[in-house]
C-alpha cells in the first residue's frame, strides 16, 4: 500500500510528494483547484493551499479534504512525473 511519507510546497499549486516506495514527484494541484466543488473553494487561497499536512499517507487539508495517495501516485505515473531512485550498481 502506497503511502506519502512527506510533501514540501514548490511554488502555486504544485507539491513535491514523496512516496513509501521511495518515488516521488511534483504534482500540479492547478486543475483541481480551477474546480467548483465545494471541498476545493478553500484551496483557491493560496495561504490556505500551503497548508497541506499528511494524514495516515494521504495528502490532507485543515477543511477535511484529502486526495488519495494511491490516487496521486497512479496520476504522476501516468504523466510520466513520478521519479523512482536509480538501482544501486
Amino acid at each position: 500500500m502506497i503511502k506519502l511519507r512527506h510533501a514540501t510546497h514548490v511554488r502555486d499549486y504544485v507539491i513535491r510528494l514523496e512516496f513509501s516506495d521511495e518515488s516521488w514527484g511534483e504534482y500540479d494541484a492547478a486543475p483541481l483547484v480551477r474546480r467548483d466543488a465545494p471541498m476545493v473553494q478553500a484551496l483557491k487561497d493560496p495561504a490556505f493551499f500551503r497548508r497541506f499536512f499528511i494524514d495516515e499517507g494521504a495528502l490532507a487539508w485543515p477543511n477535511g479534504f484529502d486526495l488519495s495517495p494511491e490516487a496521486l501516485h497512479q496520476r504522476l505515473a501516468e504523466q510520466r512525473l513520478l521519479q523512482r531512485p536509480k538501482a544501486a550498481e
